[in-house]
């Protein structure tokens, strides 16, 4: 079976990239003798831009112009007015294709190949106050495309599924959840971790929040608590990571920190920005815990990231967190920076030995459930394709 993928994310949404990367290693590794995954990409790619795709043995990479970013506008008004984009068409048959995945991506009704739609989240339902009329109107439209379009439709929680009969009746029958996993990487010890700290002037205790600075991360909370927690004369140190600008509302960080300079609280809230990828990972070793306040989420790659190390965590208690971390983590009303600041003074660290235990175990977890990750999804591949009359 041959499935087409296109790009997912960009500058503003490194996820997607992260997600789809993911995807495919994950299918190349559990699902070879099932599945090939072929990524389509437009050829003004730069070598830089696809050498993580590039260096994954099992996936075929097809570059063309047809998906070049000059060429998007036509190729969904084709989709939409016409039904299909006919040169992807063409090409999706010449390069055999048995399965085409969209995300953020609509090549017609009238495509006839059989298709899987992937859907992250609805926060433009939930959350319809952070985005502008236009950003609305774009993903509702295409969202409705998709499922008039007579799309598969996947979503990475029951969470998600669930809002999506509720909010598009016409898809009950045809949702799917796949939960994403992500690996554990190499294994990182506690000196190697306390190490990467140090590079960032962190104490010996302090928690971590690898968020990018949009509004619904909700980073102003994690400032709430800390001033709660300075005005009973406790300390608290949070390190913050991640993009400082959000998109849809440029002058939010700015505006936050000025909120954080007033406070006089720089030295509780630590302003990291964008660092390797590996810090990453060694911040979440050697932090107390993982927090994530997010006012919305459709499935936290900081969490599964985190879940993968076996770090401890303080989540928001949003319906979709405990659906991914169960018993295993620490939840706080979402609203309120009073409960925040009660479970961060409360919080228990993990003795060294205990930690590294849990570390091992989660590490081997993990990889089951990037297993399951790739076999759930070939699974929903073969249904689709028996879905639309094909085998």
């Amino acid at each position: 079976m041959r499935v087409a993928f296109t790009l997912i994310g960009g500058a503003d949404w490194t996820g997607g990239h992260n997600y789809l990367l993911n995807l495919v290693k994950a299918l190349v590794a559990h699902q070879e003798n099932r599945l090939t995954p072929v990524l389509f990409v437009g050829d003004e790619r730069t070598n830089a831009e696809m050498a993580a795709f590039a260096g994954t043995r099992g996936l075929e990479l097809v570059t063309t112009p047809l998906l070049n970013a000059g060429r998007r506008y036509r190729s969904l008004m084709q989709a939409m007015v016409l039904g299909r984009d006919a040169s992807m068409q063409r090409l999706f048959i010449e390069r055999k294709i048995d399965v085409v995945f969209e995300s953020a991506q609509f090549f017609g009704w009238r495509l006839g190949l059989p298709s899987i739609a992937w859907i992250p989240d609805f926060q433009h339902k939930v959350l319809s106050h952070l985005f502008s009329r236009g950003a609305w109107w774009k993903r509702e439209i295409g969202f409705r495309a998709q499922v008039l379009g007579g799309r598969t439709i996947m979503l990475s929680s029951d969470d998600a599924r669930n809002a999506c009969e509720r909010y598009y009746p016409a898809t009950r029958g045809r949702t799917h959840t796949v939960h994403f996993a992500v690996p554990p990487g190499d294994e990182i010890s506690s000196a190697e971790a306390r190490a990467v700290a140090d590079l960032y002037g962190l104490p010996a205790h302090f928690f971590f929040m690898p968020n990018q600075f949009w509004r619904h991360k909700n980073h102003g909370l994690v400032l709430d608590a800390l001033e709660i927690l300075h005005r009973r004369g406790r300390q608290v140190v949070v390190a913050a990571s991640g993009k400082q600008a959000d998109p849809r509302d440029p002058g939010y960080f700015a505006t936050f920190t000025a909120r954080l300079k007033n406070s006089g609280l720089q030295d509780s809230f630590r302003l990291l920005g964008m660092i390797p990828y590996q810090h990453v990972a060694s911040l979440m070793r050697s932090s107390l815990a993982l927090i994530n306040p997010s006012l919305f989420e459709g499935w936290s790659t900081t969490v599964e990231e985190a879940r993968s190390m076996g770090t401890p965590m303080i989540l928001s208690d949003l319906e979709v967190h405990r659906e991914q971390m169960g018993k295993e983590a620490i939840y706080f009303n979402r609203y309120s920076g009073e409960a925040l600041a009660e479970a961060l003074a409360v919080f228990v660290p993990l003795e060294e030995k205990q930690r590294a235990q849990i570390a091992a175990i989660a590490r081997k977890t993990a990889e089951r459930r990037v297993e399951q990750f790739a076999q759930d999804f070939a699974e929903l591949a073969d249904q689709c394709l028996t879905r639309h009359g094909r085998t």
